[in-house]
């Protein structure tokens, strides 16, 4: 398995194949540095593997989402409120996005 720099990271699959596995799968990757830069920047690939089973896309974000701008209802968030929404945002891009995995290395 991976050794991670921090031990906040995180290997998120979201049909619960084991990681080992799901890694394995990947055919497309896209790395980003923040919560929702795949999305934009990757979109290609996950679209290209977007309800396939030969075809797989794994994501990578580099940073916690600490630093995420901050107004309307989240104007008054800590920054660890914060980091904790954009994980689940980001997991749940994962999800319906239907990837392999989301690896998350949470550096601030």
């Amino acid at each position: 398995m991976m050794n991670f720099h921090l031990p906040t990271a995180q290997i998120f699959v979201p049909d619960d194949t084991p990681p080992v596995e799901a890694l394995a799968r990947t055919t497309h990757m896209g790395i980003g540095a923040h919560q929702d830069d795949l999305e934009i920047m990757a979109i290609d690939g996950i679209l290209t593997c977007f309800g396939r089973e030969d075809l797989w896309f794994t994501g990578v974000t580099v940073t916690d989402g600490r630093g995420s701008p901050r107004a309307g209802i989240y104007g008054n968030y800590s920054d660890e409120q914060m980091r904790q929404v954009r994980l689940h945002e980001q997991r749940k891009a994962a999800v319906v996005g239907e990837y392999a995995a989301q690896v998350l290395l949470d550096y601030p």
